[in-house]
């Protein structure tokens, strides 16, 4: 199903192959997350990830995903790949967000994990492209994991959500839980790994189908889905 210009835009994350990355893309993705951490079972190698910018450039948003990383290390990886957006999910304070900014221009998303409405709150002091609010696990097993956890939260923590930063979504998204979450929220884009997956890193077509379909079927007031500051 085609997706409607009122719907929230999709970010796809923990491509890891080209293959995944195309048919992203040729279901409307607006933004493709490639994890580059060691910690994570999505970790997308340098090799493929230079498959992936280069089959894609100007077709889509690339985003690198960071966590904890070095200046130095997220600088080089911007340039090398032609990233246009960075996503900072580790325990980055604003001024490093800023200083990313400034090096590469390019477009910053800084990520926050949320069990409470402090986190939500706490978020507001990074003036950044985008937010991103995701799932802080619950699980003994996963905890200190980085997102794709599966894992959702309370959306009701966003109703006293006051920034202008346009916020994407994420957190245990679904075809079965994204409309939802979408009329909760009202997000400007949603953003999915493990709701999407045959298993981590490999995205299964159909259920990335289905959730495309969903988002396609979901309606955003005018209000949330103006541009991006």
């Amino acid at each position: 199903m085609p997706q409607s210009a009122n719907s929230p835009r999709v970010k796809i994350c923990g491509i890891t192959n080209v293959a995944d990355a195309e048919l992203a893309v040729e279901l409307g993705a607006w933004a493709l997350g490639m994890i580059f951490y060691d910690g994570s079972p999505r970790r997308c190698s340098p090799a493929e990830a230079q498959v992936i910018t280069a089959a894609l450039r100007r077709r889509v948003e690339l985003c690198g995903v960071f966590v904890n990383a070095s200046l130095q290390e997220i600088v080089g990886a911007s340039e090398e790949l032609g990233l246009s957006m960075l996503q900072l999910h580790g325990d980055e304070g604003p001024s490093f967000c800023a200083e990313v900014r400034r090096r590469t221009g390019v477009r910053v998303i800084k990520a926050a994990q949320v069990a409470g409405s402090g986190d939500v709150r706490d978020l507001e002091r990074f003036h950044v492209d985008f937010h991103l609010l995701d799932a802080r696990a619950k699980a003994t097993e996963r905890q200190g994991m980085r997102g794709g956890t599966g894992e959702t939260f309370d959306w009701g923590l966003l109703a006293e959500r006051r920034s202008k930063v346009p916020l994407i979504l994420s957190g245990g998204l679904t075809a079965e839980n994204v409309g939802e979450a979408v009329r909760v929220v009202g997000p400007y884009a949603v953003d999915t790994a493990s709701g999407t997956e045959a298993a981590p890193g490999h995205k299964d077509p159909e259920r990335l189908r289905a959730f495309f379909d969903a988002v396609a079927q979901t309606r955003l007031e005018p209000a949330s889905i103006g541009q991006p500051a």
